[in-house]
């Protein structure tokens, strides 16, 4: 029950006992519902899942296999190549640099982009692991 006390301006003041529980309310409330989706899974899991997320998008893969393509890094002339508006690409090459698979550089008035190795050489590490395995279990389904 919240207690609402008026004081001589008719501005409401809320028992104190009131606050303090509710926080410790929602601390509990924090600790029994406990660890996110993600906590029960390993870092490399977690990094792979994130990397794979970001190319979960055709917009993204288009703006890889630019980047690929170029070799060098690009500013604003990735708008040209793709049917998206600029702010449609920001929000996609923000993504793909959150996610490690990009990096950039500002220069100017823009921010020039180009692929991260350390990003692609996580997946390949991944995806080359997985394929060694997949090539050991031949006679599966």
């Amino acid at each position: 029950m919240i207690r609402a006390f008026f004081d001589t301006n008719g501005y409401a003041t809320i028992n104190l006992f009131f606050i303090v529980n509710l926080y410790r309310n929602i601390a509990i409330l924090n600790l029994t519902m406990g660890a996110t989706k993600t906590d029960h899974f390993t870092d490399k899991q977690n990094s792979v899942a994130i990397l794979a997320k970001a190319l979960g998008h055709p917009a993204r893969i288009a703006i890889m296999e630019y980047l690929a393509k170029t070799g060098t890094c690009i500013c604003g002339e990735i708008v040209n190549e793709l049917p998206l508006s600029q702010p449609t690409i920001s929000q996609h090459l923000k993504e793909l640099k959150n996610a490690g698979l990009i990096k950039g550089n500002v220069e100017g008035n823009s921010v020039c982009y180009c692929i991260d190795e350390k990003g692609i050489a996580k997946l390949q590490d991944y995806f080359s692991k997985m394929t060694a395995r997949l090539d050991k279990k031949r006679n599966c389904c």
